[in-house]
């Protein structure tokens, strides 16, 4: 069985200068999100993320972020199971991306 990727954040910020078709998906609550997230993220809930399977490209890369990387890594590894082909789980989480780019957070 294929499984989730661990990308650190220097990682994805690399992904991100160099593939113009990587998904980012915040799992936190719609509050935090609100309050602020990784530029481009759209926010992935137990409410959306039936239309989110059928109306993403499942070969492209799929970024997952929680807060601190935990709840990602399942989250991810669902996404792997309903044939995602290369989904990450963003390690350290929105706050560890929040820490090293706050510049990159949209609010």
């Amino acid at each position: 069985m294929t499984t989730f990727k661990h990308l650190q954040v220097n990682d994805l910020v690399e992904l991100l200068a160099n593939n113009n078709n990587v998904v980012i998906v915040d799992i936190r609550d719609i509050n935090s999100f609100n309050a602020g997230h990784i530029k481009n993220a759209q926010h992935l809930s137990n409410e959306n993320i039936t239309d989110f399977i059928q109306h993403t490209d499942i070969d492209a890369p799929v970024v997952v972020c929680c807060y601190a990387g935990n709840a990602s890594q399942q989250a991810a590894q669902y996404l792997i199971s309903q044939d995602f082909t290369d989904a990450y789980s963003l390690d350290g989480g929105f706050m560890a991306w929040q820490a090293q780019y706050p510049e990159l957070v949209e609010h």
